[in-house]
């Protein structure tokens, strides 16, 4: 008989459940998607039916299909889409849809919280800045617009943390999530009373907060009977998303940190206190690692700028790849391999959907500088590229400040390309590594926290049986210096541009 982990990733468009066994073979996944609800402007909810169902149909796939006897999953644990507001009765019924982290409408909210802590203070208690996107602002707008809804609620939690309760009948929220309520007290890892006043919620609605690796209980008989476990399959509270790739990314002790680049992007350490920035530039979350912190700089736009220019402007690259058969990637990451690293002093501004960090600016624009009539096709190409690197290692930096980061391990699309690969050591001036499996940080890092939660494994460091490292490049130090000049002339040319983009529409 076989010992199994079952992760499930919770996040917008679906829930993936992964099944590893017990020495870090991934041995296969299932996904089930669900609908995202626009009804208004700025609104944003899914139905928590659907999570569950999700969770329930891709449960049982996996064990049919690989034919794993309910007995042989040994733990479980969650990945979840985080900043959400789920309000549930004392029976655990949803008592509305879930607003979920894209919704915006509480903006009032965070004004109201703004007038009571500003955000210097409030940025020091939580780690975060106080915005519309967090839990505790949107349980403040249930509070005002659906008091019905409020008076009858018992807990509010996030997606991962109703999963925990339909799996075991018992109401917890980790630490990670609880950050994303954005009312911790991040030094703590407990609720903040302040926060909590200021925003006229009822402290008892919130749920007791546990770290990532609690043992919450086994899996009920009725949730047995749905998902097609066993009552002895043992449920590990888990993580927020963002924080379970910090540990499936192998960033789990000091010194060691991961970029991942998407659609948007982001770099993360580990560290052994909060690590915050006076201007606010980055965010702090508390890590699934009990007593560690994951300080954190988020990318708006990264692959999706390099998309727009895919889309926009590579129009003869993309012809080109049609008649070869291959990607429209593979024809422009060779022309930015044919250039010269710095562009030939092209310098693009990677901010078409404005920017969080480190620019926290929702008005900033993409821009191309440093044009001229010499200016090659390749150079442009390879200036989108460093714009948006670059830009990420402008939030690397802060995190250097304050804590070590020694080695860093690249994962999402980009990844794939040796390009990209030499362009964040020789930007980010940190040595790369690079795993064979390069989509499955989320899962793997709730993986490991089931192993770690369960007792299958001893600690964190158990992650090295899921990490096959393909790749690793040393950093071309004369190549670093010279990105470190055009770095300061990026950062010029933002804050030169600054004053401009307020007057466009």
């Amino acid at each position: 008989m076989g010992a199994y982990i079952l992760a499930h990733d919770l996040g917008t468009s679906g829930n993936k459940a992964t099944l590893f066994s017990e020495s870090g073979e991934m041995i296969g996944s299932r996904l089930h998607g669900y609908e995202v609800y626009y009804d208004k402007p700025l609104w944003a909810e899914q139905d928590a039916g659907d999570w569950w169902q999700a969770v329930c149909e891709t449960t049982k796939s996996l064990l049919q299909e690989y034919g794993i006897a309910p007995e042989e999953v040994k733990t479980v644990s969650f990945s979840g889409q985080m900043m959400g507001c789920l309000p549930v009765d004392r029976e655990g019924r949803p008592l509305r849809r879930a607003i979920i982290w894209a919704d915006q409408r509480a903006q009032k909210q965070a004004a109201i919280l703004e007038e009571k802590i500003d955000q210097q203070r409030f940025y020091q208690i939580v780690g975060h800045r106080n915005t519309s996107s967090y839990g505790i602002q949107k349980a403040m707008w249930v509070k005002e617009n659906e008091p019905e809804v409020y008076e009858n609620t018992y807990r509010f939690l996030n997606a991962k943390d109703y999963m925990v309760y339909k799996l075991t009948g018992k109401f917890y929220t980790d630490v990670s999530d609880a950050n994303s309520m954005d009312c911790i007290s991040l030094s703590r890892r407990k609720w903040s009373e302040e926060i909590i006043a200021a925003s006229g919620v009822d402290y008892d609605k919130l749920p007791t907060i546990v770290e990532s690796t609690f043992y919450v209980g086994n899996v009920t008989a009725r949730a047995a009977r749905e998902t097609g476990l066993s009552e002895q399959t043992k449920v590990i509270m888990g993580a927020g998303d963002g924080v379970a790739a910090n540990v499936g990314a192998g960033s789990v002790k000091p010194g060691s940190a991961y970029c991942c680049i998407g659609t948007s992007a982001w770099v993360a350490a580990t560290s052994e206190k909060p690590v915050l920035d006076e201007e606010r530039r980055i965010v702090c979350w508390a890590h699934a690692v009990p007593g560690m912190y994951s300080p954190n700089g988020t990318m708006q736009y990264a692959g999706g700028s390099y998309s727009w220019f895919k889309n926009t402007i590579c129009l003869a690259e993309s012809r080109e790849a049609q008649e070869k058969g291959e990607s429209p990637y593979d024809v422009i990451n060779r022309k930015i391999a044919s250039c010269e690293p710095l562009a030939g002093g092209v310098r693009f501004l990677p901010y078409l959907l404005g920017e969080r960090a480190p620019r926290w600016n929702p008005n900033a624009k993409g821009a191309f500088f440093g044009l001229t009539a010499s200016t090659t096709r390749e150079q442009v190409c390879r200036s989108v590229m460093e714009g948006i690197l670059m830009n990420l290692s402008v939030c690397l930096d802060i995190l250097k400040k304050q804590t070590p980061v020694e080695e860093l391990l690249f994962i999402g699309g980009s990844a794939q390309s040796p390009v990209w690969q030499r362009g964040v050591a020789d930007i980010f001036g940190t040595r790369v590594l690079v795993p064979r499996i390069l989509e499955e940080a989320n899962s793997m890092g709730a993986a490991v926290i089931a192993g770690v939660g369960s007792g299958l494994y001893s600690d964190f460091s158990a992650i090295s049986r899921f990490l096959d490292i393909t790749e690793e490049l040393e950093v071309n130090r004369d190549v670093h210096r010279q990105y470190q000049e055009a770095k300061e002339e990026f950062n010029r040319i933002y804050m030169a541009l600054e004053p401009l983009f307020f007057n466009q529409q």
